[in-house]
């Protein structure tokens, strides 16, 4: 019996050692620590712009850059077609709309977006672009929206959720407002103002199981001056997305954690190889994945990791020599 104080000796310490590297990174996520936007910032326009909305454990990200817009996801919506218990969640379309007309119209109230992208088909995604684009005063040049293929999905994904649903709503919309589709993007960088955008398609080919609709996730990555952002949608690991494209993602300044931070996504080699010095999650504070934020904060040693749902949306500023300003409270709902 003496000898078991002297066994717990080690792994209790590196337990409190641990407790005491990590504690006070993550109990600054309890409290909103990203300042407020100036409010000259929050009328001007013109700028390079990445506004990540509160729209709870959902996507819904406006690309701003040089007077040019753009959205990638447009967050959770309040549709749930098949009556499912599970999908009696709450929607966020019509702020998302409200956000788009305050922050990215013109000067006659009209918006326009170069293109809108669904990063894969879950309601979380792309649930609210159908009230986007049918919006009278909304125009799109071109969406890119990868064709959904249940044969390729998991049954209970199928059974339970309403991807095809979603994806239909989507399509439907593209078409009404005569919204061309690019369903198969090849990873040609192409230009968003003074952003260059490139697409990583997370599909892979040689995977004949069937998958959750998450490994179908596209990734956005934005450079400006040799500043990366990388929009990581719902990537995962299951299928080895993660690890077989993040070298060629590279080191990036910014990261949009992967799937809400949740299990299977943000893996070691992913972290490691991105190695971003800020971080941003799409999630409320009651959902966030405490043990990805622990692997971020070891990992790339970060102390900027921001939730969409402590700040109140998360406005990142990309400077023109590299820098990075994050602010807080950009929505009021």
């Amino acid at each position: 019996m003496k000898s078991w104080p002297v066994m717990l000796t080690k792994p209790i310490g590196l337990l409190l050692s641990a407790l005491c590297f990590l504690c006070p990174y993550i109990m600054t996520l309890w409290a909103l620590h990203a300042p407020a936007l100036p409010a000259a910032a929050e009328q001007s326009k013109g700028g390079d712009r990445i506004h990540f909305l509160k729209t709870g454990s959902s996507d819904a990200i406006l690309l701003e850059s040089d007077g040019h817009f753009a959205m990638v996801d447009a967050g959770e919506d309040s549709d749930n077609p098949r009556g499912f218990a599970g999908l009696e969640l709450t929607g966020y379309e019509q702020e998302v709309l409200a956000y788009l007309k305050e922050h990215a119209s013109g000067e006659n109230g009209k918006v326009h977006l170069d293109f809108v992208l669904g990063t894969h088909a879950h309601s979380d995604h792309i649930g609210g672009f159908d009230t986007i684009l049918l919006d009278p005063d909304v125009t799109v040049d071109r969406a890119y929206l990868k064709t959904y293929d249940s044969s390729r999905i998991k049954e209970n994904e199928i059974e339970q959720w309403d991807n095809q649903e979603v994806y239909d709503q989507m399509v439907a919309a593209l078409h009404a407002r005569n919204v061309p589709i690019v369903s198969e993007p090849d990873g040609t960088p192409f230009r968003l103002g003074n952003f260059t955008v490139t697409l990583f398609n997370t599909d892979d080919p040689e995977n004949a199981e069937r998958v959750g609709e998450n490994d179908n996730s596209l990734g956005v990555r934005l450079e400006k001056n040799g500043t990366s952002v990388f929009l990581a949608g719902d990537m995962d690991d299951l299928t080895g997305d993660e690890t077989r494209l993040a070298d060629a993602i590279g080191k990036v300044d910014l990261l949009k954690v992967g799937h809400h931070s949740y299990s299977g996504s943000s893996t070691k080699k992913f972290i490691k190889t991105l190695h971003p010095s800020i971080c941003v999650i799409t999630n409320n504070k009651e959902s966030v994945d405490w043990k990805t934020i622990a692997r971020l904060i070891r990992y790339t040693q970060s102390k900027n990791i921001y939730v969409t749902g402590l700040e109140n949306g998360v406005l990142a500023d990309v400077g023109d020599h590299g820098e990075i300003t994050c602010y807080g409270q950009i929505v009021s709902y």
